[in-house]
């Protein structure tokens, strides 16, 4: 190996070990969290894109981690906003960590996807640009991956808590 080959390499070991890192972390805090509220749930862990990944998962299909969601996962936003806080009072370093309960996020990212392709086929027909409804960033995400993926661009416009995704024709 080179010499830059070997540092691209102890680089990439050292990314997967903060990620790791944070990963506790988050998960000690979640796990504490779920004890004060008294819920039912395991914590699963993985890095996926550069970023910590948790989950709180139920065995038991559980309503109780609905409560921790909320409408529209706001209560999920929430949640992941003081984990990341929790992940940096202890690294020091700002966290992308994403979180997800119950499988809300994973259902939510193949909705988003067939629309972003959705979007994308309208547009690529029409010739048009085609406008969707405000979403969070982790929703605007998600959509300009999928229309990405089918081969065409999109923009972010407007300004918090509207801002939208236009997909442009090719």
């Amino acid at each position: 190996m080179t010499e830059g080959t070997t540092s691209a390499a102890a680089e990439g070991a050292d990314t997967l070990t903060r990620l790791e890192q944070e990963g506790e972390i988050a998960a000690d805090y979640l796990e504490g969290l779920l004890d004060i509220a008294d819920l039912d749930g395991d914590i699963d862990m993985d890095v996926e894109a550069d970023r910590a990944s948790v989950s709180i998962i139920s065995d038991t299909g559980s309503r109780d981690l609905q409560k921790l969601v909320g409408r529209d996962g706001e209560v999920l936003e929430a949640l992941q906003e003081l984990t990341r806080l929790a992940v940096h009072r202890e690294t020091g370093d700002r966290s992308r960590l994403m979180l997800d309960i119950g499988g809300y996020r994973a259902k939510k990212r193949t909705e988003l996807s067939e629309l972003g392709a959705k979007a994308a086929a309208e547009a690529r027909s029409s010739g048009k640009a085609v406008k969707l409804d405000p979403m969070t960033p982790f929703e605007r995400k998600v959509v300009h991956d999928a229309v990405k993926a089918a081969g065409l661009r999109s923009e972010s416009e407007g300004e918090e808590p509207q801002r939208f995704v236009v997909v442009l024709p090719a």
